[in-house]
């Protein structure tokens, strides 16, 4: 179980290591603090996506406004049913808080790269 444990937090900070960086919440010794570790990570990653998403927000029309908004309710309702469901594998465990906010954390910042495509897109 153990094994499991530590292939599934390699997973969700693979896109760290990929990039030479150190995984997310790494430093930490016990579950408690990797667990509020990964839900700083969400917030940071939250708060990004937001500042994306209203910076592409200014540059489109009203009706592009209002597409953006049903794809990104969507999309936040995926995410969150996403999470739950990979973190449920753990339902009960402590590390259960740090699964799902790495998840959040990671689909978050995929949203984000997206919105920053979209922007670049529509700057040329």
């Amino acid at each position: 179980m153990k094994f499991a444990i530590v292939m599934l937090f390699l997973f969700f900070v693979g896109s760290a290591l990929g990039q030479g960086q150190k995984p997310p919440c790494s430093d930490f010794d016990t579950q408690t603090e990797m667990n509020i570790c990964a839900g700083k990570e969400y917030k940071a990653a939250d708060a990004s996506l937001n500042r994306v998403y209203q910076q592409l927000v200014k540059m489109l029309e009203p009706e592009e406004k209002s597409e953006l908004k049903e794809a990104q309710t969507a999309w936040i309702k995926y995410r969150d049913t996403n999470c739950e469901f990979v973190a449920d594998q753990y339902k009960g465990g402590s590390i259960r808080p740090m699964i799902f906010g790495l998840c959040l954390a990671d689909v978050t910042r995929n949203r984000t790269s997206e919105l920053k495509t979209q922007i670049e897109d529509r700057s040329h």
